[in-house]
């Protein structure tokens, strides 16, 4: 069945093209969410396009991922060695020099200060073979754990979940559960915009075997549009929430009695717990700040429903109580035995491609090597396993705990691979500041520049991107496959887990000699079945004999994979096995929901972050995208009407958002989406992207006790008024440089750059900017001192080099771009860039809602108008939402809205039809 309704989408591609021979494409993997999506690639065509043949996504692809194609370009690329020089500018070194300052720099500090004033910061952007030679060395070799990554800020909280619940960080199910479930709980996922290719799998479902979708989070996203119950919870109540269901659940004798007894110890610990969180339905919804009835509905449809999903993501990990919340998710299941059967598992949705793959192999700082702890048996296993001369005994510092040993000039040398920490960390300005101590600072990326080189960076070290790297990455659901290069190694740019080979060898240390990725694989998945004997859950050694022809072809495989034959299991824990001693599962008794801070007069709101649609972390490589720009391309602050009025903020103006670490300058977005008392962020921009709306640096640095995942939720903020005289644009063919006092966000354009912009600035001010980036004397201009409108462009024989719009009231920008992107331009065509109206027949498609399509508000209103009455009728119309559909919800809004419009009217025509009626009745009664 689902290759039937899959089918249309593997023959259709984004950009209208033919999809590329598959003989001369490469089968690789998407290098965004978790989910995993296979795609093929091809370095002789721009299309990037889904791989039919990939189980986690059968073809799809959601907008960021079909447009890949339009962020592989070169600029901005770090293509060589740099190192910083007294003058605080980069310079070019050879790979020998800086791989020995890199080394020589370690050496020197651990020599003197220990192994662990020492630190690295890697991604889960990283392959597995990186994190596994990065994890080798310092835990090994140098004998420091403290190497952590910034999947810290995503998933933590679900380590730590189950390995307390399962004893091992193992999810129990599979993305088949997605389409076997009846009920599917989507508890803080916003997975219609987040996990878009999954979310159309529920959709599916729902349509095909009318199972039912729960959301529970506490703003209403474009998830929450497509459910058929939606609790809006209070921030932090998540774990009261599950509690009140184990005790309706203990209470209706819903429990799977002989699934508790011989497989789960506990229980009575965490139902008594429960009971002094959330005593009954009333007390849920004391805590919870949910309706009963609601409540009442959830408890009933879970109870009734044996075939039951629970997924969850940053909503319920980015807590202070994080690991208490997934606790009280999986106590549930566990208690009605639906783990890691067909239909019916806890599922954590994971953020980055390979965030898993990192967890396997110790990419966190509290645990070891292939899912090994830091007990003695593990240390000494491991050690013998690498014949590493200096274990780490103890557990390294996690995320936060690390910077702030930065500051406090603990850690005196770091290694950031492949992330942001000075934008992406809570507190963010403390982080930036803690890097400009460091003794030794180096950089390993493929960018150039960003807000972490930019905190003081000495060394910078040139990484192969996604195209031009290979190895293996692990999805959310367990599952192994490759990412393979397509495109050659720009530069100088090299495999990270090959540099950071060379300064092990550097460092005097055997082991390291690898050819090639796949000899790190194979060691990977040697240690992963080292003295395992089936007492670890990851397993991978039937990999562990593959030639490099048998790597090079690996198919998508789930672990674990304890034969030679390459085959892997779905599921987990159906029938016990639990990896705890005496193979029970735990039942954890969670802590009395509490947020880690309290609002104040000052900070009187909630301030929420988290992703949009169409951008990707911190747009490094979506940011190079015009369709992805396109939806939302200026950083925003959603806020209540009720808090907007309470505040003085208008919709489509300016709010400084401040909390007690930091402020922003963001448009404000005033919905009703967003509940009163709260703002909701995106993390996307930084100081490459933004004048001023790095968001980490608003965040608290509050961390979950057992996870050391901060709480990126709930901040104690205030927002107020912003007010500039002129808002407007600029279209440039070259980058542009603004000055301080003027809010900019740069957006991608065609062929050239974008800057959405206000400010205070007097004419002269502006006059300036413009003169500096003009190219060209060929001008036309307005000034209408009646509007306060300041608008003109440059030309370059007859195409235009400059374009800016500039006036009290931003305007559509739209005609600009248009015109901006075309080669040659007539006369009428630059006079219409003053007046803002063409001369040819043109359509305004409005707000983009399609990325994949392109296609505007206005056409889905239009199609809504001519009879649509559903996202696939729209699709059918106008192709919007055929593709990924992450924009179905927002069709279905629009739906919504048209038909609540129409019901308005026919109920006015009715009522004057009445009054008409009423006046004859008088009349004759006269």
């Amino acid at each position: 069945m689902l290759d039937e309704v899959l089918a249309p989408a593997r023959l259709e591609n984004p950009h209208n093209s033919l999809v590329p021979d598959q003989a001369t494409t490469t089968r690789s993997t998407c290098p965004y969410c978790g989910v995993g999506c296979g795609v093929l690639a091809s370095a002789n065509s721009a299309d990037v396009i889904g791989d039919p043949a990939h189980p986690a996504n059968f073809g799809r692809l959601c907008s960021k991922g079909s447009a890949l194609g339009e962020t592989l370009g070169l600029e901005g690329r770090l293509l060589h060695p740099m190192r910083r020089q007294a003058d605080g500018a980069f310079a070019r070194v050879s790979w020998g020099a800086a791989l020995d300052q890199a080394a020589d720099g370690f050496r020197r500090i651990i020599d003197e200060h220990g192994p662990d004033a020492v630190a690295v910061y890697l991604s889960g952007q990283l392959l597995t073979e990186d994190y596994y030679v990065a994890n080798k060395l310092m835990k090994g070799f140098i004998g420091s754990a403290n190497v952590d990554t910034n999947s810290r800020l995503c998933m933590a909280s679900t380590v730590a979940g189950h390995k307390r619940a399962f004893g091992a960080d193992v999810v129990p199910g599979c993305y088949e559960d997605l389409d076997e479930a009846d009920l599917i709980v989507l508890a803080g996922s916003n997975a219609a915009w987040c996990h878009p290719v999954l979310f159309q799998r529920i959709m599916r479902n729902k349509e095909e075997r009318g199972a039912k979708l729960v959301v529970i989070d506490t703003r209403r996203t474009p998830t929450a549009e497509s459910a058929d119950l939606f609790l809006q919870i209070a921030p932090g109540a998540d774990q009261a929430l599950f509690c009140g269901l184990l005790v309706y659940l203990a209470k209706l004798g819903a429990f799977d009695d002989d699934y508790v007894r011989r497989h789960t110890t506990g229980l009575e610990c965490a139902l008594k717990a429960a009971r002094n969180i959330a005593s009954s339905i009333e007390a849920t919804a004391a805590s919870t700040g949910l309706r009963e009835v609601d409540i009442a509905s959830f408890f009933e449809l879970f109870a009734q429903t044996p075939r039951t999903v629970t997924a969850f993501s940053q909503g319920v990990n980015q807590s202070a109580q994080g690991t208490d919340k997934v606790n009280a998710i999986i106590n549930c299941h566990l208690a009605t035995g639906r783990v890691g059967k067909p239909g019916a598992s806890p599922f954590s949705l994971t953020g980055q491609p390979n965030a898993m793959g990192g967890r396997e192999v110790g990419g966190l700082a509290n645990s070891l090597a292939a899912h090994m702890g830091f007990d003695a048996d593990s240390i000494d296993r491991v050690r013998r396993f690498w014949n590493a001369p200096r274990m780490a005994t103890r557990q390294g510092l996690k995320a936060v705990q690390m910077f702030d040993a930065i500051a406090r000039g603990d850690i005196k040398a770091l290694w950031v691979v492949g992330t942001n920490p000075a934008a992406s960390l809570p507190n963010a300005n403390a982080a930036r500041a803690a890097l400009s101590k460091l003794k030794l600072f180096i950089v390993s990326d493929n960018v150039a520049s960003n807000d972490t080189i930019n905190s003081g960076a000495h060394l910078l070290l040139p990484a192969q991107a996604w195209g031009e790297k290979s190895g293996t990455v692990t999805n959310s659901e367990r599952r192994l496959s490759r990412q393979r290069a397509f495109l050659p190694s720009p530069g100088e740019t090299r495999a990270d887990w090959a540099i950071f080979a060379d300064v092990a060898r550097r460092l005097g240390f055997a082991g390291f000699d690898y050819g090639a990725v796949a000899e790190v694989f194979r060691e990977h998945a040697a240690l992963s079945a080292f003295e395992n004997n089936g007492t670890r859950a990851f397993d991978i050694g039937g990999l562990a004999r593959f030639s490099d022809a048998q790597y090079d072809a690996l198919e998508p495989t789930q672990w674990p994979v304890c034969d030679g034959d390459g085959k892997g299991c779905a599921r987990f824990f159906a029938d016990g096995g639990f990896i705890s001693q005496g193979g029970r599962a735990q039942f954890v008794a969670p802590a009395k929901p509490t947020l880690a801070t309290t609002l104040t007069r000052d900070f009187p709101l909630r301030l929420n972050t988290g992703r949009i649609r169409d951008q990707w972390h911190t747009m490094t490589r979506t940011g190079e995208s015009p369709r992805l720009a396109r939806h939302l391309p200026e950083p925003f602050v959603e806020i209540n009407p009720s808090d907007a009025e309470r505040f003085g903020l208008e919709d489509g103006g300016f709010a400084r958002v401040a909390t007690p670490y930091g402020s922003c300058v963001l448009r404000a977005v005033v919905t009703e989406r967003q509940p009163a008392g709260h703002a909701f962020a995106p993390i996307h921009w930084t100081d490459e992207t933004a004048a001023d709306a790095r968001i980490g640096a608003l965040v608290a640095p509050c961390v979950d006790p057992f996870s050391g995942q901060p709480e990126s939720k709930a901040t104690p903020a205030i927002v107020t008024p912003l007010r500039f005289a002129r808002k407007g644009f600029l279209l440039s063919r070259s980058s542009i440089t603004l000055p301080e006092g003027v809010w900019w966000a740069r957006v991608a354009v065609v062929n050239g750059y974008g800057y959405r912009v206000a400010g205070n600035l007097t004419d002269d001010e502006w006059t300036e900017i413009i003169h500096a980036a003009a190219a060209s004397e060929d001008v036309i201009h307005l000034i209408d001192e009646t509007k306060d409108q300041f608008s003109g462009a440059t030309f370059v024989e007859d195409r235009a080099a400059l374009i800016w719009a500039l006036s009290p009231v931003a305007q559509s920008w739209d005609l600009a771009l248009e015109l901006f992107a075309r080669d040659r331009l007539d006369q009428s065509e630059r006079l219409s860039l003053l007046s803002g109206r063409s001369g040819r027949q043109r359509t305004d498609d409005g707000p983009l809602v399609c990325s994949c399509f392109s296609v505007g508000q206005k056409q889905i209103e239009a199609a809504i108008q001519q009879g649509c009455r559903s996202a696939l009728d729209v699709g059918k119309a106008t192709r919007a939402g055929s593709n990924c559909g992450s924009c179905q919800p927002e069709i279905q809004r629009l739906i919504k809205i048209s038909l609540a419009a129409e019901s308005a009217m026919g109920l006015a025509r009715e009522d004057k039809t009445n009054m008409k009626e009423g006046a004859s009745d008088e009349t004759v009664g006269f």
